[in-house]
């Protein structure tokens, strides 16, 4: 990874105030980490291949934990890709596994907020199935540098009173977990992940990559749990 810009943007992460994303309260919640990939046994091909039957397994999991929220993802080689056509690659080529983000689980209209202040880059809905959906992407800056957070999964009215270049402020209410036909047919949960270089994209930008191009996208795309902070409370 590109340790040196990583490290500048945690060096400058720490003189701001960052705002929880979610209403997490580990006083009198629990959180669980969901683990996508191979070693889960229990996630098949007929759950992940069916929105509905996903949406229980995930609902079920987290109550038979008696959690409120389930984390995980980051850098992550998930299997559940294979629901969607949208990861394929081209004859020949490999296709994209790798989790760039994290994913928070929970239910359907959970409140996001805005972690820092920022302006509205870019936003879209992102309409295929297995993509993002309801898409929303805001720059930051922070003593002159800058990057962006990527929220994905979100409620279709989110979109719909935004602007580019809108300011919105750290700890705004921004949006909510969108229902399954508005959130690129996932079980509810929000994409939450750091960007530097958005590579002239807008409203999107890869969510997951193949093995080979790790290096390039982790460079580019740090853990996000640095301004999550929820890690700490698994």
């Amino acid at each position: 990874m590109n340790t040196s810009k990583v490290e500048q943007w945690l060096k400058h992460l720490k003189k701001v105030d960052l705002h929880p994303v979610i209403a997490y309260d580990p006083a009198c919640m629990q959180l669980l980490h969901l683990n996508f990939t191979d070693s889960n046994k229990d996630l098949t091909a007929a759950i992940i291949d069916d929105t509905n039957a996903f949406s229980e397994y995930v609902t079920a999991t987290l109550k038979s934990a008696n959690a409120q929220f389930g984390i995980g993802g980051y850098n992550e080689n998930r299997t559940v890709y294979s629901r969607s056509r949208v990861f394929d690659a081209p004859f020949g080529q490999e296709a994209r596994s790798l989790h760039l983000g994290v994913d928070i689980w929970g239910e359907v209209g959970t409140e996001i907020f805005c972690p820092i202040d920022g302006i509205v880059h870019s936003y879209a809905f992102n309409d295929q199935f297995g993509d993002y959906g309801a898409t929303i992407i805001l720059q930051h800056e922070i003593n002159g540098f800058s990057f962006h957070t990527l929220y994905g999964h979100l409620s279709l009215a989110d979109l719909s009173d935004l602007k580019d270049g809108q300011i919105i402020k750290g700890g705004d209410l921004l949006a909510h977990f969108g229902p399954p036909e508005e959130n690129g047919h996932w079980p509810p949960h929000l994409h939450f992940q750091i960007v530097f270089d958005l590579e002239g994209k807008r409203g999107d930008y890869p969510g997951v990559c193949a093995l080979s191009d790790k290096t390039h996208y982790l460079n580019n795309c740090p853990d996000p749990d640095a301004v999550l902070g929820l890690y700490k409370y698994l």
